[in-house]
């Protein structure tokens, strides 16, 4: 299965480096239709008013972290459905395990390069 080159992808992340970080890598993917949000607030009123194929979104954020946008996704019946990985620096078992139980798609920890990046959205959509 390959996957969608052309599919939407939302990258979320308070700190505008990492942002350019997240979309060079998708860049060398060949993802280029590539939104953005610094915080879980923005990303959410973005996905709400546009269709999103995948989310990608750091865990720490203030005022609403990954995990609160995570949650506020899965709760909501239009956006539920939407891939969901979260990307972090904190690699502990306790942060993996309530992630998943939020609902997450996959983790990502960081330093990451661009085939762990292909290789987890691949995993969230079934191909390699």
């Amino acid at each position: 299965m390959s996957l969608n080159k052309n599919m939407r992808i939302m990258i979320v992340d308070d700190y505008n480096t990492m942002l350019r970080i997240l979309r060079n890598l998708l860049r060398q993917l060949d993802f280029l239709n590539v939104e953005d949000a610094t915080n879980g607030e923005d990303a959410l009123s973005k996905l709400r008013r546009e269709p999103f194929d995948l989310i990608i979104s750091d865990w720490n954020m203030a005022p609403m972290t990954g995990l609160d946008l995570l949650r506020s996704v899965r709760g909501e019946e239009k956006l539920r459905r939407i891939p969901f990985i979260m990307v972090t620096a904190e690699s502990k078992t306790e942060n993996v395990i309530t992630a998943k139980q939020a609902g997450v798609s996959n983790y990502i920890v960081k330093p990451f390069n661009a085939e762990t990046l292909r290789a987890k959205i691949g995993s969230v959509f079934g191909g390699h």
